[in-house]
């Protein structure tokens, strides 16, 4: 972290950024695949949280394609909640967000099924986002309503979902919850300029990661900001962090649905950086962050 980089002041998330540093490098992206993966499975392993009392989950396979399902203590809806996780399109698996997703389905009183897509560099778009879509028909077919959720780069494939769906014609999307999410933004402009050296995510790495995927320029459902379109999508709930270079994507997202009459709830987080669910249990500002997109979550599963 380097003196010129923009820095939050609240005292958790920093003890948070000190302890991501321990465990994965800030020039992670410089190292080979392999090194990434192993440094990001130990940081994970580092914020491992106990499951909620009496959480049921279930590996299996969904055609080709690993899923992990969680059934918590008290159902209290019948549609199911689909989680794409973060990590660049690079790293991360079911046992990365593991205890996040459980405590989202506790709370919400909902199943959730968890995605495994495949990862670049060994899979380049559109892998991921047609492992998403091959499971959100399936459950969409089977269960009549879902709630799309990802963050970073699995926000990107939720919103990504959310047109695809709409554009094929499916119903049964109730809501999409984008969490700090990579949509397709200027690497030259806004928060990709001023907080291209923000900790836990450069401007550098989001161009780094991009090159890996190799997604087509231009792509709506690469890049939903580039959508022609946001007319008919889910209502949305988008929440950003204030010094993280990925910020302007959810702002600018979350005001052209408005414009085109979606319903959206936005909250930008003043004091958190990219990354920060992983806070939630150090940091005051993180744990409220969560609460919300838990509350956004019951809220859109309930509809």
């Amino acid at each position: 972290m380097s003196a010129q980089s923009p820095v939050p002041t609240e005292k958790g998330i920093l003890q948070f950024l000190a302890v991501c540093d321990a465990f994965y490098p800030p020039d992670a992206v410089q190292a080979s695949i392999e090194q990434q993966r192993h440094w990001y499975d130990a940081l994970c392993a580092r914020f491992d949280r106990p499951l909620p009392p009496e959480m049921i989950f279930a590996d299996g396979m969904l055609q080709r394609i690993p899923i992990r399902r969680y059934r918590p203590r008290k159902i209290s809806t019948r549609t199911i909640l689909l989680y794409l996780h973060g990590g660049g399109f690079v790293v991360g698996s079911l046992e990365s967000h593991h205890a996040i997703c459980a405590e989202i389905a506790d709370f919400a009183g909902a199943e959730l099924v968890s995605v495994d897509y495949r990862l670049a560099p060994e899979y380049r778009w559109p892998a991921q986002t047609d492992d998403g879509f091959t499971v959100s028909k399936h459950l969409l077919s089977a269960n009549s309503k879902v709630v799309l959720i990802g963050d970073s780069a699995g926000a990107n494939l939720a919103a990504g979902l959310a047109l695809r769906a709409r554009d094929e014609g499916l119903s049964g999307v109730v809501g999409q919850v984008l969490i700090y999410p990579a949509l397709g933004g200027d690497l030259a402009a806004g928060s990709y300029v001023e907080m291209a050296a923000a900790p836990g995510l450069t401007t550098a790495d989001v161009a780094y990661y991009r090159e890996i995927l190799q997604a087509p320029a231009g792509n709506e459902i690469a890049e939903p900001l580039q959508a022609a379109s946001l007319a008919g999508l889910p209502p949305a709930f988008i929440t950003v962090a204030h010094f993280d270079p990925l910020r302007d994507d959810g702002r600018q997202y979350a005001a052209r649905l408005t414009a085109e009459g979606v319903e959206v709830w936005f909250r930008e987080e003043p004091q958190m950086v990219h990354a920060w669910l992983r806070a939630r249990h150090m940091s005051e500002g993180a744990r409220d962050g969560f609460r919300a997109v838990c509350e956004a979550i019951r809220r859109f599963a309930a509809a």
